[in-house]
């Protein structure tokens, strides 16, 4: 990582610097070849020069391991244009819980990240249209009071004894899952290709017959891609070893805050509070923690 920050530093364009990294065997966590995206997020995040950042942006000790100097990891991610004199920052909209296993408790429709009129976080279950049938439009809740929540409750859970062993254990089946669900993506993009080469050769392949069949595995291959990342998130998070959870969830990214929160909960449901409710608790919140063994 040390060579790949002094390319950086020298203004050698990312997509150079993975092909060199991936050229010399370099690879993830997860055995995986670098991507010019995966590297630009790995550079700029504060923790690979032990640092974090405050809310109000200041870059400080955080007492962790120093991949990289403080000094050239400040000049690198000055490098990138968002954080350049001037430059305009776009709204925040990262979210600590997303994806299919946050749902509405209703009606059981997966929640979408959506601000409020004013700009803050937020979640809701989206309306039902008659061209576009999904959930029920009944469940709003701030994102801020809702990882508030779950955080406090993710924490209480790891500072029972041995659960620490077994989210161990759980990021090393994840791992594993990971690498099963690759080999599958291969699989139905290995199937699509055949399947091109025969419509091409015209083997008793209608139009419609490779459409419908196109599309399914272009469907699949797209969910199969999302649930790699989160696996691969949850993969590559792990508290073995953390002295201090509190103060490490206070400064971990959101990222890893998913991560650690989806190896210990199967689901989070979440149910309508009163108008301008800013009340989270057990009657507005149900969670499922994975069940062990």
């Amino acid at each position: 990582m040390q060579e790949a920050a002094n390319r950086r530093e020298a203004e050698q364009p990312y997509e150079e610097i993975t092909g060199w990294m991936n050229a010399e065997g370099h690879r993830t966590t997860l055995g995986n070849e670098w991507r010019p995206h995966v590297l630009a997020a790995v550079l700029d995040h504060p923790a690979i020069a032990g640092l974090f950042e405050d809310e109000d942006g200041n870059l400080l000790p955080s007492g962790g391991p120093e991949l990289i100097s403080p000094e050239q990891f400040r000049k690198i991610r000055q490098m990138r244009p968002k954080h350049q004199p001037g430059a305009a920052q776009a709204p925040e909209r990262e979210y600590m819980l997303s994806g299919k296993r946050l749902v509405c408790g209703l009606c059981g429709y997966v929640l979408g990240g959506a601000p409020s009129n004013a700009g803050s976080r937020g979640h809701r279950c989206p309306p039902s249209s008659p061209r576009r049938p999904r959930g029920c439009g009944r469940v709003r809740i701030n994102a801020d009071l809702l990882e508030t929540y779950v955080g406090e409750h993710v924490l209480a859970e790891l500072a029972k004894p041995g659960v620490s062993a077994l989210v161990e254990k759980a990021r090393e089946q994840a791992e594993q899952e990971a690498a099963s669900l690759l080999e599958r993506i291969e699989h139905d993009r290995q199937r699509q290709s055949r399947l091109g080469e025969d419509f091409a050769k015209a083997r008793d392949v209608s139009l419609s017959a490779f459409k419908a069949a196109d599309k399914e595995l272009s469907k699949q291959i797209r969910e199969g891609r999302q649930e790699l990342r989160f696996l691969e998130q949850l993969a590559g998070v792990s508290v073995a070893g953390v002295p201090d959870l509190v103060k490490w969830w206070k400064h971990a990214p959101l990222a890893s805050k998913r991560a650690l929160t989806f190896l210990l909960l199967d689901k989070i449901a979440v149910y309508p509070g009163g108008r301008g409710s800013r009340t989270v608790d057990s009657d507005r919140v149900a969670l499922t923690w994975r069940t062990w063994g």
